[in-house]
């Protein structure tokens, strides 16, 4: 059985260059639950004339919880001045956001923080929390398997422990799991309230761990990710969120939008089974 819901993550669809608005249509006709949307992308949609109420009545129309936004602010930079910034921003992109009923956004190890102990991290992310908690939207941690500090499951428990709070939820990634050397059972110190959400990807065994890219990603099922022991890992743990099929391929060839974000939705419910109870 498939006990989690489903959401597709922009990103995936980024070859199509689509609109915010095709892109909550694509993901509410291919049968999502959920979408994750670019905070660029409704910026641009917005500059460009668009409104937020029609972004508010596109995800009504077709039936999909703005579950998530990818959203970049350096709100851990080791330069006191380029974090005070970031938090301006952040609290800008929040309220957007909040507008726009999006329950969350991710917070990765954007900016300068290779000399940012895991302890200040956490302060900066207790920070961060409290001025989502204040607009009425979660931040979730994020790691980054390539990022100088912060690139790991156990680094990520260890800047909430440092956080001091205890509702704190990290964002999971099996492409960032695996560039950053995380194991499923790093995975097995968390509970399923610690998970925001879990990006669904995988990866071929070549090119190396080492070398291998974001734009390397395939779809789930076709790589060599342990797909199946983290989804029995997340089940165990008590986790029934979203899964978010996430993308960076950049050409799918004669495969259409909808096409794409379908073979997505099939492959990520094939995948990630676990066995009934």
């Amino acid at each position: 059985m498939f006990p989690f819901r489903s959401s597709l993550n922009a990103s995936t669809l980024f070859p199509y260059k689509l609109n915010v608005i095709e892109q909550i249509a694509i993901a509410g006709e291919a049968g999502y639950e959920g979408i994750e949307l670019w905070v660029s992308g409704i910026e641009s949609y917005i500059e460009g004339g668009g409104t937020a109420a029609e972004i508010r009545e596109a995800l009504a129309k077709h039936s999909v919880a703005f579950v998530n936004a990818i959203a970049f602010f350096k709100w851990a930079d080791q330069d006191d001045a380029i974090r005070e910034e970031a938090f301006v921003q952040a609290e800008r992109e929040l309220r957007m956001l909040a507008d726009l009923g999006c329950v969350a956004a991710a917070a990765p190890p954007f900016g300068d923080v290779a000399n940012v102990s895991l302890t200040d991290m956490g302060r900066h992310f207790a920070r961060l929390s409290a001025l989502g908690r204040e607009i009425g939207i979660d931040v979730y941690l994020e790691f980054w398997g390539r990022a100088s500090q912060l690139s790991r499951v156990d680094q990520a428990l260890e800047v909430i422990r440092a956080s001091e709070l205890t509702d704190a939820q990290v964002l999971l990634d099996p492409f960032h799991m695996y560039t950053g050397g995380s194991t499923v059972e790093d995975l097995k110190g968390l509970q399923g309230s610690q998970i925001g959400i879990m990006h669904a990807n995988d990866y071929p065994a070549s090119p190396s761990r080492e070398t291998i890219t974001d734009a390397e990603r395939v779809f789930p099922g076709e790589g060599i990710a342990p797909s199946k022991e983290i989804a029995e890992t997340l089940y165990a743990a008590g986790y029934r969120g979203y899964l978010s099929v996430e993308l960076f391929i950049a050409d799918f060839g004669s495969q259409t939008a909808l096409e794409t974000a379908a073979k997505g939705l099939q492959t990520l419910k094939e995948t990630y089974q676990v066995a009934g109870e």
